[in-house]
C-alpha cells in the first residue's frame, strides 16, 4: 500500500490504496515513518497518492476498533519529515483530510491540483490534533485560519488554500509529477551541504 520509488538521490513515496482512499493504517504509518528515517540519505523526497484522493487521514475502520486517531505514529512520521536535511515535497493528486495534513504539513513545499480540498475534522471527530501540526499550519497561514480548518471545520478548496499559503502552487493533474521534478531538479544537482544549507537558512529563527 505504500510505494517507494528511488531515482538516483531523489525518492518517490506514493500511498497506493486508491480503493480506500488512500487512508491510512497503523502499518501504513509505520512503514511511511521507516522511510521517511531512512530518507536522510536522498537529496529529495516527493509524496502522493495513486488515483484522486490523497489521503482521506486515518483509515475509519480501524479506528473504531483501535487507538489509531491517538497513535504516537503520526507524530513520528512527521517529525522525520521535518528533520529530513533535503528537499520535501508534498505533490497532492487530489484532497487532503484528517491525519494526512500532518505529512503534508511537515514538508517544504506543498503542490495541489485544481478543485481538490483540504480538511482537518478533528473538532468534529472529538480529538486533538498531533501536536506539531497546528504550530505548523499557523505558520503558514495565521492563527485564525489554521482555527478555521481545525476550529471551524471548514473544507478550503485548493484555490483558497492557494491563496492562504497553504498550498504553494496548483498544477493540472496531468503535470503534477512533472512539475515536482521540475522544482526538485535543482536541489538534485546541488552538493548536499549547499541544499542542506539553504534549507537550515529558511527555517532559522
Amino acid at each position: 500500500m505504500i510505494d517507494l520509488t528511488k531515482d538516483g538521490d531523489l525518492w518517490i513515496v506514493t500511498l497506493n490504496r486508491a480503493d480506500k482512499a488512500n487512508s491510512l493504517t497503523s502499518g501504513m504509518l509505520q512503514e511511511l515513518s521507516e522511510i521517511a528515517e531512512a530518507a536522510q540519505e536522498a537529496r529529495v523526497l516527493i509524496l502522493t497518492g495513486a488515483g484522486k484522493v490523497f489521503s482521506a487521514g486515518a483509515d475509519l475502520d480501524e479506528i473504531r476498533s483501535t487507538d489509531l486517531a491517538l497513535s504516537p505514529l503520526w507524530e513520528r512520521l512527521s517529525g522525520a519529515i521535518a528533520a529530513l536535511p533535503g528537499l520535501t515535497i508534498a505533490a497532492l493528486n487530489g484532497t487532503l483530510a484528517g491525519g494526512a495534513n500532518g505529512m503534508a504539513l511537515a514538508c517544504d513545499i506543498r503542490l495541489g491540483v485544481p478543485g481538490a480540498k483540504v480538511f482537518y475534522p478533528v473538532m468534529k471527530l472529538g480529538y486533538l490534533p498531533q501536536p506539531s501540526d497546528p504550530a505548523r499550519m499557523t505558520a503558514l497561514i495565521g492563527p485564525a485560519r489554521a482555527r478555521l480548518i481545525l476550529m471551524g471545520g471548514q473544507k478550503i478548496a485548493s484555490e483558497e488554500a492557494y491563496d492562504f499559503g497553504l498550498i504553494d502552487r496548483i498544477v493540472p493533474r496531468e503535470d503534477l509529477m512533472a512539475t515536482a521534478r521540475d522544482i526538485a531538479a535543482d536541489t538534485l544537482a546541488a552538493r548536499p551541504e549547499i541544499a542542506a544549507g539553504i534549507k537550515a537558512m529558511c527555517t532559522a529563527g
